[in-house]
């Protein structure tokens, strides 16, 4: 199937759902559930963003402050006050809260760079649905420091971390405790005009207190489906809903062995134009990501592949609108049986293959588009890109749709195509339909949710056994009993050359159960005993893999501290022999045959608000027809909110027949934060298994919303006769600065 015949299919769904009757402006809920309300006031004079909330058009705004905790406890009355402000005018939404404290002093607020987590520092978050659909939605938050981190919802309750867009907020501390002002343009927050009523909730945390606020819960839980109502959005401006954002890098590079030294300069153009109020189209040309952040490293001590998340700003933006079935992740609970590399096998669409060889180099992205949004019931996604040709692969087309409609009260039905392979000259398509039924408001207080799906590919050279499907079924429950049971079959010649296969001729069938006890205790929260399974076996028969964990007993304090105790229980059928470490002097191999094996668990863990907080595991037991023994530790001195420093270490220590090594992970992470908008971060990790320490150092400078400057270093030094004498292997150095102009 080409990408003109794909194209038509999209332009067809898309002018049925311009068509179809709006989404619902507000899901019900059930008779025992309070819907909270609220109105907007307008303005026609902004305040002032300077977080300190003296402007006196705040004071015809509504007061929101009937806020009820859960955490420690459920329903409990807020230790401390918490009131919210919205106002709004033609072009932006402003939010306001005033957080009392009784302890100014102890106000948890370490965190001072932009886009990052806020788990340390007390917090007060945003969420927002602006259609109503219970699915999807944002979430902006910040922290006494004024800083900006915002996060995109995906299946509801899964969230994208990496999503950034462009907004306002500052803070302010004082004897009452802390303040803060945000201004959310129109332009960045897409929504429908004809909805006047938005989903909206908040929550609080104070850390020190292991305790959290909200406007409106379910099940200690708060997400888009879990919201009370804000009415009065009425005649907003979304400008001409053009944004370009030119951009510029110049790059050196230098290899050492052989010598060579190469250097450019590459200009590149992003261009956002919004069709609608809720429907965006992009242009890429000559896509840069030099700026990416660098991987985690892994060592991998099995038989099949790692993954490697996506970190590339151009991918994750909207990157929700192309999840397909919810595969990945922990979709319906937080079992811990599977590996993140068999939680994604299947995925159809998986962004690193685009501008990455199979092998892990940058190829040049010529070109490409995008069109993304809603269209009344109707969520959009679809990708052109064009790649360069590297080494003997030719320069490519490729093309991914993606798009689901809202059926039942809180349900959806979806599609995905995706053409061509960006990785060999071979043609490949792929096609797939899911079904997810999602009911938040099960009988008392639980939620209940299960999904369907299949995909078929359809790859030159291959025929017959190219499917996958999956089904599975969950109630994720945050207290009591919760539980799961799935399955997904991935045949022998299913290969989305698009997407992400770690096994295949495998089904893989996972199941998990346990209960949640929540504690009314002053230093004990909650305990947790359960047990998660996963079970890979050949579609013709046969085992291939079994994990059984028995969470023994897990348990959280109220200050965020916990401990867990778990037992393994594992079988492999090895089918050949498989080369697990390897050196200059020697090989180690498991040879094939089938195993069974266990091991204990034990790990311990601080809460990351203290000044020095961390954890630290133990693993014990044997390894195929050996042993092995793990310790994995990280810590983090967080010296001042101007100064982190980060360690983390993992250690093996396995002894098989065929010989005995040692494997070792090292990483130094130091954050200087100058200031909210200048940061200087350095990596440095090193394995014994590659014998490579790598270097990335980055400057980053971020005068406003949507303005950022990079110098970045990359440097890499290897032992390449492991002999402790590290030698330089390769270097870059980037400079890139890029402007949002808005329109």
């Amino acid at each position: 199937m080409t990408p003109k015949y794909l194209f038509l299919i999209v332009i067809l769904f898309v002018s049925t759902a311009l068509s179809a009757p709006p989404a619902k402006s507000q899901p019900s809920l059930d008779g025992n559930q309070e819907t909270k309300r609220a109105k907007v006031t307008r303005t026609t004079t902004p305040p002032t963003i300077d977080g300190l909330l003296d402007d006196a058009i705040w004071l015809q705004a509504e007061v929101i402050d009937d806020f009820h905790q859960i955490r420690p406890t459920d329903g409990g009355v807020p230790s401390e006050r918490t009131e919210i402000y919205l106002l709004y005018d033609d072009d932006a939404l402003y939010v306001a809260g005033r957080l009392w404290d009784s302890e100014p002093d102890r106000i948890s607020a370490s965190v001072l760079r932009h886009n990052l987590r806020l788990g340390p520092d007390d917090r007060l978050s945003v969420i927002i649905d602006p259609f109503n659909t219970g699915r999807a939605g944002y979430r902006f938050e910040t922290n006494a420091n004024g800083v900006r981190h915002d996060m995109l919802y995906q299946n509801v309750s899964q969230t994208n971390a990496e999503w950034s867009v462009i907004w306002e907020v500052q803070s302010q501390i004082d004897e009452s405790g802390w303040s803060f002002e945000m201004e959310i343009p129109f332009k960045t927050l897409p929504f429908d005009a004809n909805i006047e009523t938005w989903g909206f909730n908040f929550a609080r945390a104070i850390r020190r207190r292991g305790e959290e606020d909200v406007w409106v819960s379910r099940n200690r839980s708060y997400n888009p489906s879990i919201v009370g109502y804000v009415s009065g959005f009425t005649g907003m401006n979304q400008g001409v809903g053009l944004d370009v954002v030119p951009s510029i890098s110049v790059n050196q590079q230098k290899r050492y062995d052989p010598g060579s030294t190469s250097s450019d300069t590459n200009p590149s153009l992003d261009m956002f134009y919004r069709l609608t109020p809720s429907l965006n189209a992009s242009l890429t040309i000559n896509t840069d990501f030099s700026a990416a952040e660098v991987d985690d490293r892994q060592v991998n001590l099995t038989r099949f592949g790692l993954f490697f998340p996506e970190k590339r700003d151009f991918f994750l933006n909207d990157a929700d609108l192309f999840e397909f079935g919810r595969i990945g992740g922990r979709t319906f609970n937080s079992s811990i049986a599977g590996t993140r590399a068999t939680r994604e096998n299947g995925r159809p669409f998986f962004s690193r293959r685009l501008g990455l060889s199979s092998s892990g180099q940058p190829v040049d992205l010529d070109y490409g588009s995008k069109l993304s949004g809603r269209v009344g019931p109707v969520s959009i996604g679809a990708l052109a890109m064009r790649q360069d040709a590297f080494q003997d692969v030719e320069a490519s087309s490729v093309f991914v749709s993606r798009v689901s409609t809202t059926v039942l009260d809180e349900s959806a039905l979806g599609f995905i195509l995706t053409d061509g392979d960006p990785n060999s000259n071979l043609d490949n398509s792929l096609a797939g339909v899911d079904f997810r039924y999602l009911n938040t408001r099960f009988a008392g207080g639980r939620v209940l949710e299960a999904d369907a799906w299949y995909q078929q590919s359809d790859t030159e050279g291959l025929t017959g056994e190219d499917s996958s499907f999956g089904l599975g079924i969950g109630m994720p429950n945050r207290t009591g009993l919760r539980g799961s049971l799935s399955t997904k079959d991935i045949e022998r010649n299913f290969k989305p050359a698009l997407g992400y296969v770690n096994r295949s001729n495998i089904r893989d069938l996972n199941a998990d159960i346990g209960y949640t006890h929540f504690i009314n205790g002053d230093f004990l929260l909650s305990t947790y005993s359960g047990l998660d399974a996963q079970r890979i076996t050949f579609l013709g028969g046969g085992l291939q893999s079994q994990t059984l964990v028995a969470r023994l007993l897990e348990l959280e304090t109220r200050t965020d501290d916990s401990f867990q105790a778990r037992y393994y229980a594992y079988k492999e059928a090895v089918l050949e022999d498989f080369v697990i470490y390897e050196d200059q002097t020697r090989e180690v191999s498991v040879a094939a045959g089938d195993y069974s094996f266990d091991e204990y668990y034990v790990s311990v863990s601080t809460a990351n608000f203290r000044t020095v907080s961390g954890s630290l595991s133990f693993r014990d037991g044997d390894f195929f027809n050996g042993t092995k023994q793990n310790v994995a530790m990280e810590m983090t001195w967080n010296q001042s909110r101007n100064f982190q420093l980060n360690l983390s270490y993992d250690w093996n220590d396995i002894d098989l027949p065929d010989g005995r090594f040692i494997t070792r992970l090292l990483g130094v992470t130091t954050e200087i934060i100058f200031s909210s908008r200048l940061s200087w971060i350095n990596l440095i990790q090193y394995d014994n298994v590659s014998e490579v320490l790598g270097i990335n150092s980055r400057l980053q400078w971020v005068p406003r919303a949507g303005q950022e400057g990079f110098i970045i270093l990359n440097h890499n030094l290897q032992d390449y006769d492991k002999d402790n004498s590290f030698n330089s292997a390769f270097s870059d150095l980037s400079l890139k600065f890029n402007y949002t102009f808005r329109f």
